[in-house]
């Protein structure tokens, strides 16, 4: 019984191959046309942001840089500074002074903040559509919370040692990547339709079917003979204007 499961497995898996080899060019112009539609969608519809990114340092009140009692306190400072750069009055300051129309929870989910293992810097990052605004809004965000912070917890504000910068490449989104993507949806959509239709079919093809589904042995098999006949009915034509121009 397992020999004539696995020879039923091995037929159908065959059948499988042989459906998407025969229809290969159509798999390969469905991904195409997918990847290429892709394309023009990120091209024309999607928005690109841009991201610009500022650097802080977390400064103690004992500035030993040698000290490695002073680096675990900018450390642990840090990420105290990582929570107060985001909160709401201080985003509410920054959308007030650069007017922007956007509410703080909006802007919030556009800030990034990285803190480097083992340093006192805090990296503040902003994605914005508009290159310069990005730019604008970080610099204006590592000035407010620097502020913010120096006041609220009495200690030495970050330093800010690098300011943010214009961004000439767009962070996202990126054209070869959705382009590769929608290539890739559409030579497995069109796979996965091939297949589909491929085990769907239950049609008898062969007297291999006969038996298998129908249980009847094949005494006698009549041969297709369309192409003979085709060609039968060409060569009567060409006889026959052989015939009329004599």
């Amino acid at each position: 019984m397992e020999n004539m499961h696995d020879d039923e497995m091995e037929i159908d898996l065959r059948e499988i191959f042989y459906a998407l080899k025969k229809r290969i060019f159509m798999i390969l112009a469905v991904g195409l046309l997918c990847g290429c539609l892709s394309c023009v969608y990120t091209k024309f519809f999607m928005t690109p942001v841009y991201t610009s990114t500022s650097s802080m340092l977390v400064l103690t009140k004992e500035t030993t840089l040698s000290s490695l009692a002073d680096l675990q306190m900018g450390s642990q400072l840090t990420k105290d500074y990582t929570v107060l750069t985001t909160s709401r009055e201080v985003l509410q300051k920054v959308i007030e002074n650069q007017e922007l129309n956007i509410s703080y929870k909006a802007l919030k989910s556009c800030i990034t903040l990285d803190n480097p293992t083992d340093t006192r810097i805090l990296n503040v990052s902003v994605t914005y559509p508009d290159a310069e605004k990005a730019k604008a809004i970080v610099d204006e965000l590592a000035n407010v919370a620097s502020s913010y912070i120096g006041d609220k917890m009495e200690v030495i504000p970050p330093k800010i040692i690098e300011d943010g910068e214009i961004p000439t490449v767009q962070t996202s989104p990126s054209m070869s990547k959705n382009t590769m993507l929608g290539l890739l949806a559409g030579l497995i959509l069109s796979a996965g339709i091939v297949v589909v239709i491929t085990i769907m079919n239950d049609s008898i093809k062969t007297e291999d079917d006969i038996e298998k589904y129908l249980g009847i042995s094949t005494l006698a098999v009549v041969p297709d003979r369309k192409d003979y006949i085709g060609k039968k009915k060409t060569s009567k034509k060409k006889k026959s204007s052989k015939g009329g121009r004599a």
